[in-house]
């Protein structure tokens, strides 16, 4: 079942946009930054959430704050003849505190994660880990050098 495409004006974008930047901005300058009420503001990022568009809201973690100040994007490979694979990895990687996001993607690799580590010895652990407790068979990693967004 396809999901229903939900239609927005240039007023819904705007809330999306400042939503994207503060999660917990209030009705009263949400409404002022979009030149509306603090409740016509409120009424519109309500049915943006109640229609699903805005699924979640969340924090955005300095992940260097907490000592892991190298990031790396990791493509992973698993053994495409073990029936299990991609969900013992998948189940695996989710477990792992040093990855901030795991994708399921087509092309050469299956896995694409992106972690932030405490620097090479916490990358080569992760690694580590993929390969000998989550069944990752190949991985090609890419250290981050800077975050444009």
């Amino acid at each position: 079942m396809a999901e229903e495409i939900v239609a927005l004006d240039p007023i819904d974008r705007e809330i999306l946009r400042i939503l994207r930047d503060d999660a917990r901005i209030g009705w009263s300058e949400l409404g002022a930054r979009i030149r509306l009420s603090p409740n016509a503001a409120a009424d519109r990022a309500r049915r943006l959430v109640r229609t699903g568009v805005v699924r979640r809201f969340t924090a955005d973690v300095d992940q260097a704050r907490l000592g892991r100040t190298l990031e790396a994007v990791i493509d992973v490979r698993v053994d495409p003849h073990v029936r299990e694979a991609g969900t013992r990895f998948k189940a695996g990687a989710l477990q792992c505190e040093e990855v901030t996001w795991l994708a399921h993607v087509t092309g050469r690799t299956d896995f694409q994660v992106h972690a932030s580590c405490s620097g090479t010895a916490g990358l080569n652990a992760l690694l580590s880990r993929f390969r000998d407790e989550f069944g990752a068979l190949e991985t090609n990693t890419t250290v981050v050098l800077e975050r444009i967004l």
